[in-house]
């Protein structure tokens, strides 16, 4: 029987953390769920310890400074159990009743992908700057690996654990999303999309993603494509 652990980085999340969690909770195919603090500073570790009291399945990771999400995700292999792992973001962008559809596809040699991009699902994208950057990188990351994937920046990202916890990422902030990607087209051709809602949140609630990542997101694209 298949078992998966969902990883929840997150950083100065207080407003959205618990809401998400609650959500996270309502699935039932998460045996272990890690959350990773990386190095907050408001009340969000303190409420997620309140949170996770007498729930066996939790387990959490505390930073004492931010290195990013990159970094937060490599600090959680040696906790991980479960066959197979996903990535679920501490806001409020994404459903985790997706992960369930995920979950039914997910097998040893292939990588699901939770795409923004196809299907009809409910999507609320607030910036089209972001919205057009996301179709840019994803089909520049399809050019040059000659494997077509319409989100490479979505958060959700369901994987064999062997695979995560084995290779060596090294990006620190979100071209980790990148580095995945590319690390396991070399490890399985075999990456499936799967339709997904979103509810893209504004800066000034709390959203963290900047123009400067996207153009790491294209560097990284070149790097690991050809020289890592």
């Amino acid at each position: 029987m298949k078992s998966l652990t969902v990883l929840v980085p997150f950083f100065n999340e207080e407003k959205s953390i618990i809401d998400s969690l609650q959500e996270l909770d309502k699935i039932s195919i998460a045996n272990e769920i890690i959350l990773i603090d990386d190095g907050s500073t408001d009340s969000s570790f303190k409420l997620v310890q309140n949170f996770i009291f007498g729930k066996d399945k939790y387990k959490i990771i505390q930073s004492d400074v931010n290195r990013g999400k990159g970094a937060a995700l490599n600090q959680s292999k040696s906790s991980i159990t479960s066959e197979y792992v996903v990535i679920h973001d501490a806001d409020l962008e994404y459903d985790p009743q997706d992960l369930e559809e995920m979950y039914k596809l997910i097998e040893k040699d292939n990588l699901v992908l939770g795409s923004r991009f196809i299907g009809t699902k409910k999507r609320n994208n607030i910036y089209f700057r972001t919205f057009f950057a996301n179709k840019v990188m994803s089909f520049f990351f399809s050019i040059l690996n000659n494997k077509k994937i319409t989100d490479v920046a979505t958060c959700y990202k369901m994987m064999p654990s062997i695979y995560f916890i084995n290779t060596n990422f090294v990006e620190k902030g979100f071209s980790i999303e990148i580095e995945i990607m590319s690390k396991f087209l070399k490890f399985s051709k075999n990456i499936i999309e799967v339709p997904i809602s979103y509810s893209g949140r504004s800066y000034e609630e709390g959203k963290k993603i900047k123009t400067i990542d996207g153009f790491q997101y294209i560097y990284n694209t070149i790097k690991y494509r050809f020289f890592e």
